[in-house]
């Protein structure tokens, strides 16, 4: 899908804007990254003695979940129902490697989604393509088995594998009800050798074509992210930039296309209990900002421990940036970049509701006094402008009226310059947002 918008049944998506990333397995025993079985190349008997065999999470309460997500004002979740260590959250009927065969002893999934739909938000479900456990699943660079001479003397069938993969989707698409979002991760083909999946896995790997025209016909009104190996624009509905922040709108072909940056709060996105460079809310917001100026939304991530709790650096987070949600959260929802006549002032972003016709100045430097908007038609546009954290009027003069001699001796029309006046006091918000009404 290489559209600024999403066909009219999806275009929630490009209003929420914020979404909530949750990675949580056997690997949050370990609490020191959701790859510890390859990283350490840990033996499969090994890995389930200790963390199969006694995950029990007995703190896990998925209202809980949803309630700091909500009061964060995200709009939606995607939850890991299967890393790549192919353990399951749900009690499928094709493999008994799952949370009902460990200590947990339930089906994990369906509180999970109870829960987060009985508070309004839209629910997605992140689908491994990769997986360690399956013993038709060929070994390659990322196997945890890669130098395991007897491991790789053993025959496997990929194809075995894939069909095992699409019974599992089809049976999540049919026994869970509406599922909004379908996150697969994620394709390393070998371009040279395709076929080759001890060298890498793409679409071939996955049977790919098959498996989303399943996904498309189980539920037509699904989002699908990009990550299957399939090139074609009916084949996903979203690109998926992870870990970056794209410096403009995300582009497919040369074209603007719906796109949604994937981040973690710290570095890992299991749970990682020694992990200590974790980004301010400040930062997080920054970036969500960023995203929506761009015209893209943000998925950030958290990684509940092994009893099922959500991580107290986390919380504390998203505890904060609900609170500036709930004061600002419109100059998020709903918007997108701002007009391309509009330029954005220094140590700013702006975003733009079309459909309020509202600039939304976010500001990350406080100015003394003024805050120029400079070069552009904004005296003719201009209506109102006011602070959103308490509606409190910002008010403005065309440079034109009170200053023309020092917009012409900085190169500025004052004709095509509007100046805000300021307090000279910061507002004590993490980041102030003023509100411009468009004519």
């Amino acid at each position: 899908m290489v559209t600024e918008i999403l066909d009219a049944d999806k275009q929630w998506y490009q209003q929420a804007r914020f979404g909530l990333f949750i990675h949580w397995g056997l690997y949050s025993l370990a609490a020191r990254h959701e790859w510890v079985r390859t990283y350490e190349e840990i033996p499969e008997k090994e890995y389930d003695r200790k963390y199969r065999d006694h995950f029990d999470p007995d703190l896990y309460n998925p209202e809980e979940w949803a309630d700091a997500a909500e009061k964060a004002g995200m709009k939606y979740v995607v939850l890991t129902v299967k890393h790549h260590d192919g353990f399951c959250l749900w009690d499928s009927r094709f493999s008994d490697y799952n949370s009902c065969n460990c200590p947990a002893e339930k089906d994990l999934l369906k509180p999970f989604l109870d829960a987060f739909r009985k508070r309004g938000l839209r629910v997605g479900l992140y689908y491994s393509l990769i997986d360690w456990h399956h013993p038709d699943f060929v070994i390659d660079q990322h196997h945890p088995l890669r130098n395991s001479s007897d491991a790789l003397q053993k025959k496997r069938d990929q194809k075995k594998y894939s069909e095992y993969l699409y019974n599992q989707v089809e049976e999540l698409l049919t026994d869970y009800g509406k599922i909004d979002i379908l996150w697969f991760d994620f394709s390393y083909g070998d371009p040279d050798s395709p076929l080759d999946f001890s060298k890498g896995k793409g679409k071939e790997a996955w049977e790919s074509e098959k498996l989303v025209a399943m996904v498309r016909r189980k539920q037509p009104h699904i989002l699908l992210n990009d990550r299957h190996g399939l090139d074609d624009d009916d084949s996903w509905d979203f690109k998926t930039p992870e870990q970056f922040m794209p410096r403009e709108w995300y582009r497919y072909k040369g074209e603007k296309t719906v796109w949604e940056a994937c981040q973690t709060f710290s570095g890992s996105w299991g749970y990682f209990r020694d992990e200590h460079d974790w980004r301010s809310s400040r930062q997080i917001l920054a970036t969500l900002i960023q995203c929506v100026s761009s015209g893209g939304n943000l998925l950030m991530n958290i990684g509940p421990d092994g009893r099922g709790k959500i991580d107290e650096r986390a919380l504390s987070r998203m505890d904060s940036i609900g609170k500036w949600m709930r004061l600002n959260g419109r100059s998020v929802y709903g918007c997108t970049a701002p007009p391309e006549k509009y330029s954005v002032p220094s140590n700013c972003m702006m975003t733009y509701n079309p459909e309020r016709r509202s600039l939304y100045i976010h500001i990350f430097n406080w100015p003394y006094k003024h805050l120029h908007l400079d070069g552009q038609v904004y005296p003719e546009d201009a209506v109102y402008a006011q602070f959103l954290h308490d509606g409190s009027e910002v008010q403005f003069k065309g440079l034109e009226e009170w200053q023309e001699h020092a917009a012409l001796d900085a190169g500025f029309d004052p004709k095509k310059s509007l100046t805000l006046l300021l307090p000279q006091k910061e507002p004590d918000v993490i980041i102030p947002v003023i509100e411009l009404f468009l004519g």
